[in-house]
């Protein structure tokens, strides 16, 4: 067995009747635990190497405690907290970062995600859709959805209400974690395994799907699909603004620069470089067709869109007489910029 794992954690979570787990909870996830802790924790959990996902008892979660001590001060009293649990715990460890096999490891993958302690695209997660059981998200928690009138009927009888606040197979990120220096307005529009960075602000129209999100600080006003992660660049103090729709998917992250504007109801399927604005209803994809304008708006060339992916200081507009998407030098950001590299 290897004393070295791509990520440990211990958590506790929900099961339908038939024991199928449908959420789990971990409240402090490790990436790359110590060769000790994890020496410390197998022989307890009986764990001999490979991608586990190990239910443990209360017993066991004290002499886990015990063990780990003198070790890792935080995960020995969460383990101790973890003991008093009247529902199911589980203990989770990858031995590498490979294909996922059960829905205790994609939950762990997506806390991972949301604690920062992976960036978007940093970590495999092939395989996540059918580990992530469609559940009924309630005030009393996860729910099956096939025990969920069941489960309503109960509630009515003792004059209570079960409320659904949504069909899913990801929750909110907030319900598990709510990560240091962030605003979002509204929650139920964050999922969980999404990476919000420090500073960012996240507003009522805002959605950040997992495997997506943005380094910080930024303002996010739009959407951030799956495979998007806005950077905060290198250069100018600031970050970005979002109003529009960031699109990735497959193995491409399509990165935002510093100081970027794309506009409402705008969309992007390139990276931009800094300073870059995108004007409002204009989405953008890697093939759409771009004519380059000079000073004077005569054509210079039609590149696809594609070949402009990270450069600094554009502007793509859309002719109001022919539709042409259009690109030009952004004046204002190239002589803020130069003012501001003559003033430091």
């Amino acid at each position: 067995m290897s004393s070295t794992l791509f990520s440990l954690a211990f958590g506790l979570g929900t099961q339908n009747r038939k024991g199928v787990w449908l959420e789990v909870f971990y409240s402090q996830p490790l990436l790359a635990p110590s060769a000790e802790l994890v020496a410390a924790v197998a022989p307890i959990l009986g764990y001999e190497g490979g991608n586990q996902a190990i239910a443990f008892s209360s017993n066991q979660a004290r002499e886990m405690s015990a063990a780990l001590r003198s070790i890792d001060a935080a995960q020995s009293a969460l383990l101790t907290r973890l003991a008093e649990s009247a529902n199911p715990l589980v203990a989770t460890l990858l031995a590498e970062d490979t294909a996922l096999t059960s829905t205790p490891e994609a939950y762990l993958k997506l806390h991972l995600l949301s604690h920062r302690l992976v960036k978007p695209h940093g970590q495999n997660l092939s395989g996540i859709f059918p580990l992530l059981p469609n559940v009924a998200w309630t005030n009393a928690g996860a729910i099956d959805l096939s025990e969920l009138a069941e489960r309503q009927l109960e509630a009515r009888l003792v004059g209570k209400l079960l409320e659904v606040v949504s069909v899913d197979k990801f929750p909110k990120m907030t319900d598990y974690v709510v990560p240091s220096g962030v605003r979002i307005a509204d929650s139920a529009r964050v999922r969980l395994g999404a990476y919000i960075g420090e500073g960012t602000t996240v507003m009522h129209e805002g959605f950040v799907n997992f495997n997506a999100g943005t380094e910080g600080p930024g303002m996010i006003e739009g959407r951030v699909s799956a495979g998007v992660f806005v950077g905060k660049g290198s250069d100018l103090g600031g970050g970005c603004s979002t109003m529009g729709t960031l699109s990735g998917g497959g193995n491409i992250i399509i990165s935002v620069g510093e100081g970027c504007l794309i506009g409402a109801n705008a969309g992007i399927g390139i990276p931009l470089g800094d300073r870059n604005i995108v004007e409002a209803g204009l989405y953008i994809t890697a093939g759409t067709k771009v004519a380059l304008l000079d000073d004077q708006n005569a054509l210079v060339n039609v590149v696809k869109a594609r070949d402009l992916a990270g450069q600094p200081d554009l502007l793509f507009r859309r002719n109001s007489r022919n539709g042409a998407v259009e690109c030009k030098t952004n004046k204002t950001a190239i002589e803020l910029n130069e003012a501001l590299h003559a003033h430091n």
